[in-house]
């Protein structure tokens, strides 16, 4: 999908999105491809505050050049898009489940890091401090359903081509404060 079609996507679904910069153009393309893409993966960000949020996920810092996923989405439920194409969101994960993600079955359970995610996944970071007190507004639940869902319907893709950071690289937790599988469920009710 190009850029201008994940716009429109985002917004179909209802969303308020934020044009941050030159997003369109702003990735790391030259570091490798970006593609064939087959899933969204949600993180959570370990940051406070929208502003700072949104600019970290931008720019990135010294030992990750950002920017490090494609939308920023803060507590009130906005997305603010920072780049499209390659971004350092995913690292390396497990071939197992990136095949589970492409066939659209249940997921196994992630052990070894051999498969270049920034390649093949969406990459959505959200506000939370991750610690598992920090809370999920409504709005911000209701905004990872929707732009998870956007990006399925535009690929035909159903609610199993979405997957938590967690459950791709071992050792990552986020998103925290939450489950993938209630997400899931409210990304396939969505696409009914």
């Amino acid at each position: 999908m190009s850029a201008s079609s994940f716009l429109k996507a985002l917004k179909a679904e209802g969303l308020t999105v934020v044009e941050v910069g030159d997003w369109r153009d702003h990735n790391r393309n030259h570091k490798g491809a970006w593609g064939p893409v087959h899933g969204v993966m949600i993180h959570h960000t370990v940051t406070r505050g929208s502003a700072a949020t949104v600019e970290i996920c931008r720019k990135g810092h010294e030992s990750l050049p950002g920017p490090l996923c494609h939308g920023v989405i803060t507590k009130d439920g906005r997305v603010h898009l920072v780049g499209y194409g390659r971004a350092n969101h995913a690292g390396l994960g497990d071939d197992d489940v990136l095949r589970a993600v492409i066939a659209e079955k249940a997921l196994p359970r992630d052990n070894e890091a051999n498969t270049d995610g920034n390649r093949h996944f969406y990459g959505f970071e959200c506000e939370n401090l991750g610690d598992g007190d920090d809370p999920w507004p409504a709005a911000q639940l209701d905004a990872i359903e929707r732009a998870a869902a956007a990006v399925c319907r535009h690929h035909g893709w159903n609610e199993r081509s979405v997957i938590g950071h967690l459950e791709w690289q071992p050792g990552k937790v986020d998103p925290r404060g939450f489950t993938m599988a209630s997400m899931r469920e409210r990304i396939r009710d969505r696409l009914k």
